[in-house]
């Protein structure tokens, strides 16, 4: 009998994880029992109740499993690490706030019989903030247009994953992994199944504008080169033109010595308009240095630091 992981990173999520672990199981009891399965929590230190619930679930049914994680790592690295503690013959991630819909787990487990190892799930629509929408479509397109490596629009990591990928991940050992660029990066044959996103069930997103940059700034120093060579054929280029107004300059002076005269506001728009470029590019580069320094800083180090396991096998003595 084939086994399906499914993974839920959580966090705060106290009115959420229980409908959420019950919705699953009715599925895999209805719709999905010619297979086996688990149910993988992996909360990221909540401080509310969800950690009691969680407990109270996993007694329930021992099929339904928990990691506690001793701190916060970040919404990145808690997921990467919970699928690759996974035991299935694939794994489906989703989020614990029901915008990544249940019902959508046969779809996916129908492409994967049917020979795909990864399908993704795409957002058609959302009932999210509408500005919201429309800056994500940008972001998308924007880092579509720089990446070298093929990227997936409005493709947040709901999906599902074969065994072979999973392993993949495995041996990475990358200190910041970007899951949805290592999606488009490694080739496997994939499905893309498109959904609208409803909005959450329950609670607050815990997203706020500071996370969301620096999860756009963390796909863009990882997949584009894009924005480095940019600034370097800029700068060649103003430093041409510069040289040639320069010269200009010059010689007309030198002709028109009593007649010429040049004011201040054109001199100080050039400054500041330069200076404003160097800036931005400055800032731009600055980014790709932090996220080398984070990368050589954390590459020893493990994803996370788990606290507590409940429901999961001890582990195989080694001879």
């Amino acid at each position: 009998m084939k086994k399906i992981s499914v993974l839920i990173p959580c966090y705060n999520e106290e009115c959420n994880v229980v409908p959420m672990s019950d919705e699953i199981v009715k599925i895999f009891e209805n719709e999905l029992s010619a297979y086996d399965y688990e149910i993988v929590f992996i909360d990221n230190c909540s401080t509310d109740n969800t950690r009691s619930l969680l407990r109270e679930i996993c007694l329930k049914n021992r099929k339904i499993k928990a990691i506690f994680n001793a701190k916060n790592f970040g919404q990145l690295n808690s997921p990467y690490h919970g699928m690759c503690q996974t035991t299935g013959d694939c794994t489906i991630s989703m989020a614990a706030d029901f915008q990544d819909p249940p019902g959508l787990i046969p779809t996916l487990v129908k492409e994967w019989e049917n020979g795909y190892k990864l399908i993704s799930c795409i957002k058609t629509s959302s009932r999210e903030n509408k500005i919201m929408r429309f800056l994500r479509t940008i972001y998308y397109k924007i880092i579509k247009k720089m990446s070298d490596t093929e990227q997936i629009e409005h493709f947040t990591g709901f999906g599902l994953y074969d065994v072979t990928f999973i392993d993949v991940l495995r041996n990475l050992r990358d200190p910041t992994p970007w899951i949805r660029g290592i999606v488009a990066e490694m080739g496997f044959k994939r499905k893309d199944v498109t959904y609208e996103q409803p909005e959450r069930r329950a609670g607050k997103t815990k997203n706020n504008w500071y996370i969301l940059y620096d999860l756009a700034m963390l796909s863009f120093t990882s997949y584009t080169k894009t924005g480095l060579r940019l600034a370097t054929i800029l700068g060649f280029l103003m430093g041409g033109v510069s040289f040639m107004v320069a010269l200009a300059y010059f010689v007309y002076k030198l002709v028109y010595w009593d007649s010429f005269s040049v004011g201040v506001a054109p001199l100080v728009v050039g400054v500041f308009l330069i200076g404003s470029m160097q800036l931005f590019f400055i800032g731009f580069i600055g980014e790709y240095v932090m996220a080398i320094n984070t990368r050589v800083r954390l590459m020893n180090r493990p994803l996370v630091i788990e606290e507590e396991r409940i429901n999961f096998d001890p582990p195989e003595d080694k001879p």
